[in-house]
């Protein structure tokens, strides 16, 4: 699944180059998560005066109004510079003075909303719950300490719940916590206020790295000019069950929490 430093990765590959552009064309494929919330006509016409990230969604901002778009859990944004006949996958066109925006979502568990703005009830009703944001001045240790202090259940899981801080997926929860030295199963309300904030650091030192290296790419993923991430070739614990760990050399472990795959290292992080 895209997380945040992939969504982030795939704005900066071409919110320039859309900025500015004048909507000349829609095309709906087949059906997504959501439905857009209006008829694709009404967007004829529009400029995009911007594209802005709040968690794993891209806002682009319209001369009247804006787009909400979410890449699921298998899709990828394209931006070239001319019209290319639809795939079977490729499920929403946004044909532009300045080149064509394109979502391939195999699984379309992504979406693409309309919404009047930020305080439309469309729009509050996905981006209202989201915690801070890691990579801005927000994200302070005492507020994100603070939050934990309210949250009883494992902290791997509660990085993952975005509520308290968002967009730190799978990857980025296992290897942020292997950074801080923290067992992914110790409860967020027990950590203290000198490992919360190893733990805060390290979850904007592991985002920063991931955003500069291009995201991770697993299986699909690429940005928006087609381009693969690798952040996943420095990873410390994620996917390495088994593998010495790369400080210790204690094998990786694996755990199941919450559905989802836990890889940490037994001696360098502490319960």
């Amino acid at each position: 699944m895209p997380e945040l430093p992939e969504v982030e990765v795939t704005r900066r590959s071409f919110a320039d180059r859309i900025a500015g552009a004048r909507i000349d064309r829609v095309r709906l494929g087949k059906a997504l998560r959501w439905p857009l919330g209006c008829e694709s006509q009404a967007l004829v016409g529009r400029v995009v005066t911007g594209v802005r990230r709040r968690g794993k969604y891209l806002l682009m901002d319209l001369d009247q109004g804006l787009l909400l778009l979410h890449l699921g859990m298998s899709g990828s944004l394209s931006f070239a510079p001319l019209w290319t006949e639809a795939g079977p996958h490729d499920h929403f066109d946004l044909l532009t003075s300045r080149g064509l925006l394109r979502l391939n979502d195999p699984r379309r568990f992504g979406a693409v909303v309309h919404a009047q703005g930020e305080a439309d009830p469309v729009a509050v009703k996905l981006l209202g719950r989201l915690g801070l944001e890691p990579l801005t001045d927000q994200f302070s240790a005492e507020a994100f300490h603070a939050g934990l202090k309210r949250r009883h259940a494992p902290i791997k899981q509660v990085l993952l719940a975005g509520d308290v801080v968002v967009g730190v997926g799978n990857i980025y929860a296992s290897e942020a916590l292997f950074l801080a030295g923290i067992r992914p199963t110790v409860k967020a309300s027990r950590l203290s206020g000198p490992r919360a904030a190893r733990l805060h650091a390290a979850v904007r030192d592991v985002l920063a790295r991931a955003v500069e290296k291009g995201g991770s790419t697993l299986r699909d993923f690429s940005n928006a000019q087609g381009e693969a991430g690798y952040f996943q070739l420095e990873a410390m614990v994620y996917d390495r069950a088994g593998q010495p760990c790369r400080r210790c050399g204690t094998p990786i472990r694996l755990l199941r929490q919450g559905q989802r795959s836990t890889y940490f290292c037994a001696n360098c992080q502490k319960p």
